[in-house]
């Protein structure tokens, strides 16, 4: 029986992916195999030495010690994509909300409650409206940082929408250049985007790399009249930087879903309070994602969607299964096919990955290991956690 410990308001069509008969699946446990989470921070838990792996139900994992839960071999999921839809339809409401007055002409609307009589309003509206004119996003050109699940969807939306598009990511993913159209226009470098877009939207993870992305000498790239969207962390984007750009004249607008203080109370700064993925269908493709691939790992040890182990599928040949991730060094798999070998234990089928300082490996065995051969193969040099399936 596996325990799966839940935190925050996972939905129930997650859950149910979980069947009762091989899960318990609470908030509270002594000895959880697995996590799933959506936003809460895992920085200052004490883990218990059971738990093998850590499913995000969402894209992010800046709320999760990767770097230390590798070092114990604890995998690390998350969801990539599940929930690009309902940002990218947030995305393309921020592109007309920043270039029409919608707000400043709803807000003047409601104030008008003096008014009585419906003609004399439609007059005074007709007199008033020029104030709140904006302009279209169609033939403007919209740069796209970061060409990923999100990236290249929004992409896709905006040359449906009439827009020109550009887009750079050093790391695009073959699978992303597939849904990617060829109507963008790959840039290759970031300055370049940033002096060419109209419109600039940033879709990378948070990581040392990118962080502050768009910073000063970022800004000062841009078209004094661009507006920038930040949908993606708020670590990308230096926000105290990006109020100076817009004091002086440099940014034309800014639109993000992670406010600051320093932000607050600007007309040219949109703010949303984090809203990019609050969807019911995001929350539920997300959960339903995060419970597949916890499941397929707990029963199968194959990993999909991982940030800190390498992508590791084999399908199950009959036989017995042991799973084990060591540190990438030589030897170590040389090691335990020796001790199978001592104990004449015949390999059906098997495959090694690695990641970085990690490495990872599915052996598929006619026999069943006893517990005795998988407590030596935790005792070999470089091991970090063993399982047997």
């Amino acid at each position: 029986m596996y325990k799966v410990r839940t935190y925050n308001q996972i939905s129930s069509k997650g859950l149910d992916r979980f069947n009762r008969e091989n899960y318990e699946i609470a908030s509270e446990f002594s000895e959880p195999d697995a996590f799933i989470l959506r936003s809460h921070k895992l920085h200052d838990e004490e883990i218990p030495a059971s738990v093998t792996a850590v499913a995000r139900a969402g894209a992010g994992v800046n709320n999760i010690p990767v770097g230390e839960f590798t070092q114990k071999g604890i995998v690390v999921f998350n969801t990539p994509g599940a929930n690009a839809n309902a940002v990218k339809e947030l995305i393309a409401s921020a592109l007309f909300m920043s270039s029409r007055d919608v707000f400043g002409g709803m807000n003047y609307v409601q104030g008008l409650t003096d008014i009585k009589d419906g003609a004399e309003m439609s007059k005074l509206l007709e007199k008033q409206k020029k104030q709140f004119a904006g302009s279209e996003v169609a033939g403007k050109t919209l740069g796209v940082v970061g060409l990923g699940a999100i990236g290249s969807m929004v992409a896709n939306m905006a040359l449906e929408l009439g827009m020109n598009v550009v887009g750079f990511d050093p790391a695009i993913s073959v699978e992303a250049a597939w849904r990617l159209s060829s109507d963008v226009e790959k840039m290759d470098n970031l300055q370049s985007l940033l002096a060419r877009a109209d419109f600039i939207t940033v879709h990378v993870p948070a990581l040392d790399v990118t962080h502050h992305l768009i910073n000063a000498e970022a800004l000062k790239c841009m078209k004094s009249s661009a507006i920038l969207l930040n949908f993606a962390r708020e670590e990308v984007v230096d926000a105290v930087a990006v109020r100076e750009a817009l004091d002086q004249g440099g940014l034309g607008k800014y639109v993000t879903d992670f406010p600051t203080p320093e932000l607050l109370g600007r007309n040219d700064v949109l703010l949303m309070p984090h809203i990019g993925a609050s969807t019911e269908e995001a929350e539920e493709n997300c959960a339903i994602m995060a419970a597949d691939q916890l499941i397929d790992y707990l029963e199968n040890g194959n990993i999909r969607n991982s940030v800190n182990f390498p992508a590791t599928q084999m399908p199950r040949n009959g036989g017995y299964r042991i799973t084990f991730c060591n540190e990438n060094v030589p030897k170590v798999l040389g090691h335990v096919l020796s001790l199978l070998a001592d104990r004449s234990l015949n390999v059906i089928d098997m495959v090694n990955k690695s990641r970085d300082d990690i490495a990872y490996n599915i052996i598929d065995v006619e026999s069943e290991p006893t517990e005795e051969l998988l407590e030596e193969i935790r005792h070999v040099d470089g091991i970090i956690v063993v399982r047997g399936l």
